[in-house]
């Protein structure tokens, strides 16, 4: 769960990573301030946890963490090692998403490497270098496979799936816009290919416009993210980085300000968990109330051996209720008498918010 965090120099990557993570990344108005990626583990907001937690009587709650790295900016000729880019594109290929911040605000004050603000082209060029990085590797697989073919259906199959892949990257398209079948990803799937990677844009936006309608900048980067199947939100990161060190009514009395209910950074890290596809499931008790990550799909036994490898390997049966039914129910003797407890076997798929008990036998 590695989202990395990427943009244009002076866009306001480190702002929102500070106010991400809190961690306090050099932040200067100046190309490349940060050279090596900051990183920084956050955990992913769920109030399930505080009612669960209050219920149980909980000594020590975890959250389901995510974590996020700033990486430096990039600019034109990164693919071919330009400004930091081969140390940008080596650092995007170790991520699982990206979040890329993209300027729609105008600051006379604040340098753009371009001279002037155009959200579109901006991702657009990012896309060429992460395209053409993708384009450099396509071909050396194309050609690795097709020598290594002679006949071998698998090396077909993979040199098949590179071209479609290559097709979609000529026509300046995202890998990731490739019809390809479940299979055909899984052979590429070691090529660790940057546009295969979701993404998620965050229109960097002036506090002048926050609670207001969107801007020009923003519509045009939601309507771009839309076209491509990615995922778009908009906040203020100098805004975000100063509700970051407030808590309580001070935080919700600054939200109210500006006509919000929840910070925008809360919404960069549950959307950034969904573009991932994960969910959570939850175990409570006295010692620990805690969210555990799997993906979407995940059964019962593989959801067990993310606590314990044993669990898995002696998985009996799983002991489940919802989350929404044990908190009407207000104790989970009462919801195993009303029957909302359930007994899941192997083939059980996992729901978001499922409170389990695993009973297993090694």
């Amino acid at each position: 769960m590695k989202i990395g965090i990427v943009g244009l120099p002076n866009v306001g990557k480190s702002t929102l990573f500070n106010s991400i993570t809190q961690a306090g990344a050099e932040c200067a108005n100046y190309p490349f301030c940060t050279i090596e990626p900051n990183v920084g583990v956050v955990p992913v907001p769920d109030e399930r946890l505080d009612v669960l937690g209050k219920m149980y009587d909980t000594d020590k709650i975890v959250h389901a963490i995510i974590e996020f790295v700033d990486i430096a900016g990039l600019v034109k000729g990164a693919s071919k090692g330009e400004g930091l880019g081969n140390k940008f594109l080596s650092h995007i290929r170790e991520t699982d998403a990206i979040l890329e911040v993209v300027r729609c605000f105008e600051d006379q004050n604040i340098v753009h490497v371009d001279g002037n603000v155009d959200p579109i082209r901006d991702i657009e060029t990012i896309n060429i270098e992460l395209e053409l990085a993708d384009l450099d590797t396509v071909n050396k697989r194309i050609d690795r496979a097709s020598k290594l073919a002679k006949g071998d259906k698998k090396y077909l199959a993979e040199e098949d799936a590179f071209k479609k892949v290559r097709k979609v990257l000529e026509e300046g398209r995202l890998a990731h816009e490739a019809d390809l079948t479940d299979e055909e990803q899984e052979l590429i799937k070691d090529a660790f290919l940057l546009t295969m990677k979701p993404v998620l844009y965050v229109a960097n936006i002036s506090d002048a416009d926050m609670g207001k309608p969107d801007n020009e900048y923003v519509t045009r980067v939601k309507e771009y993210a839309k076209e491509h199947n990615s995922g778009c939100i908009s906040l203020c990161a100098k805004i975000e980085e100063e509700l970051s060190v407030l808590e309580g009514d001070d935080k919700k009395e600054m939200l109210a300000t500006f006509g919000l209910e929840t910070s925008g950074l809360d919404r960069v890290i549950t959307a950034s968990y969904d573009l991932l596809g994960l969910m959570s499931f939850l175990t409570a008790g006295k010692k620990e109330t805690r969210a555990w990550t799997i993906k979407k799909g995940t059964k019962a036994p593989q959801a067990a051996g993310k606590i314990h490898t044993d669990f898995e390997r002696g998985f009996i049966k799983a002991e489940i209720v919802s989350y929404k039914d044990l908190v009407e129910c207000q104790s989970y003797v009462t919801a195993k008498e009303k029957g909302l407890v359930r007994q899941e076997g192997k083939e059980y798929v996992m729901q978001d918010g499922d409170v389990v008990e695993f009973k297993f036998n090694v």
